[in-house]
């Protein structure tokens, strides 16, 4: 079966002097292509899907751009780049057509979403049930070959079936925005956001928003304040905080930051920007015993200056990696139950992968203009012809002994 997929190249050039380098110093002159290739034989553990609709992340949009100061890409995220390139995307929503043999849990027809991390079940943090911190985790789109194609193989173990939104477009678009919802999801849980809770969150990208959605709606925050540099995302949030700012704004308007001796007044703080020098900024407005999450990579140092009001306050400062460990299924229950609107922040939908390529050499504007973009790549009406070719018997005769006669018996090929 044939596929057309994105897919991403760049040169090796790792970055003389650095030790421990990130893929932000590794690799330079990113380049997109849509390709077409033939897959193979299916994996016993794997799954066939057509896609429908996947998902534009910021990371995508990282391994695609370069910094121009360094040259380097802006993906500081794991990252393995082979040669003949890496179909990148970890976000999507699909139809399964076909399953490999070892596979008993998921069955033709049936339409799934992913996690994008692929843990290895054995290293000491996955035998704690410390999923997010595998040792060995390998990271679909990133380090594995991901979601942007017509039709990909994938691990089954990522799969959670959602058969039950495909009836409405605007379901399979909300289980496509799975992926980003249980990241804001976990960061929540791990700055442990109770009711009450001043938050400010810094960024109103998909996963910002979310953020910001999540505290309100769900953990119950008092107040919930998105600091955003871009006028399209600021706008976009005010649905669902109390209070939005820009930058500057924000900062000029926080009066403990402009005067350390007033009181403080933030409990916790969400960093989805990437921009950590927000964080420095607003530490000293940080409560007792208040929380910072920080969400967002982007390959700078953090700087605090404030570490005796750290000490003091007894605040906590950290990092929230992945969606594993039963967010997935809370985020999906919580839009179930119409408490997380889940494909209301989709601003954009692409067509193709030639409409999808076109996404990612525009990094700006999908910036600018949006918060989740999708791409759709296959309709319900089209997965319908191709699992209906998938379901089609493919048996091999061989002889078997039977009371010392040799007979013929029809046996499935792949063994389901």
């Amino acid at each position: 079966m044939e596929s057309r997929v994105i897919v991403v190249r760049a040169d090796n050039e790792p970055m003389a002097g650095v030790i421990n380098r990130g893929s932000h110093q590794v690799y330079r002159n990113p380049w997109v292509s849509v390709e077409t290739r033939e897959l193979g034989t299916l994996h016993p553990h794997k799954i066939r899907v057509a896609m429908l609709y996947s998902g534009v992340c910021g990371t995508d949009m990282h391994v695609v751009t370069t910094n121009p100061q360094t040259g380097y890409i802006r993906c500081s995220a794991p990252l393995d780049l082979p040669p003949d390139g890496r179909i990148i995307g970890h976000e999507g929503v699909a139809r399964v057509l076909a399953v490999g043999e070892e596979v008993r849990h998921v069955e033709p027809g049936a339409f799934v979403t992913f996690e994008s991390i692929i843990v290895c079940h054995f290293c000491d943090a996955c035998r704690r049930g410390h999923f997010n911190q595998c040792q060995r985790a390998k990271l679909l789109g990133l380090e594995k070959d991901g979601l942007f194609g017509t039709v990909v193989d994938v691990p089954s173990l990522l799969t959670h079936e959602v058969t039950d939104l495909a009836a409405r477009d605007d379901g399979l678009r909300a289980a496509t925005c799975v992926e980003p919802a249980a990241v804001a999801y976990l960061a929540c849980r791990n700055a442990h956001v109770s009711g009450g809770d001043a938050v400010v969150i810094f960024g109103a990208g998909p996963i910002g928003l979310f953020s910001a959605i999540l505290c309100k709606h769900v953990f119950g925050a008092s107040s919930v304040t998105i600091v955003e540099p871009i006028a399209r995302r600021r706008e976009l949030a005010r649905r669902w905080c109390d209070a939005v700012y820009d930058v500057e704004e924000y900062f000029q308007n926080l009066p403990c930051a402009i005067d350390t001796r007033l009181s403080c007044c933030i409990d916790v703080v969400i960093e989805a920007s990437g921009e950590l020098s927000n964080v420095e900024r607003v530490f000293r407005c940080l409560n007792e015993n208040s929380r910072v999450a920080l969400l967002a990579r982007s390959g700078v140092p953090l700087t605090l200056t404030s570490v005796d009001h750290m000490i003091t306050n007894g605040i906590t400062l950290v990092g929230s990696r992945g969606h594993l460990c039963g967010a997935f299924g809370d985020v999906l229950r919580l839009y179930r139950s119409g408490r997380m609107p889940l494909d209301e922040i989709v601003t954009e939908v692409a067509e193709g992968t030639d409409g999808l390529a076109s996404l990612l050499t525009s990094p700006k504007q999908v910036e600018e203009n949006n918060c989740k973009v999708l791409a759709r790549l296959h309709s319900v009406e089209e997965t319908e012809t191709l699992v209906a070719g998938s379901r089609k018997k493919v048996f091999a005769v061989v002889w078997k002994e039977n009371n010392g006669s040799r007979i013929q018996t029809p046996v499935r090929v792949n063994g389901r």
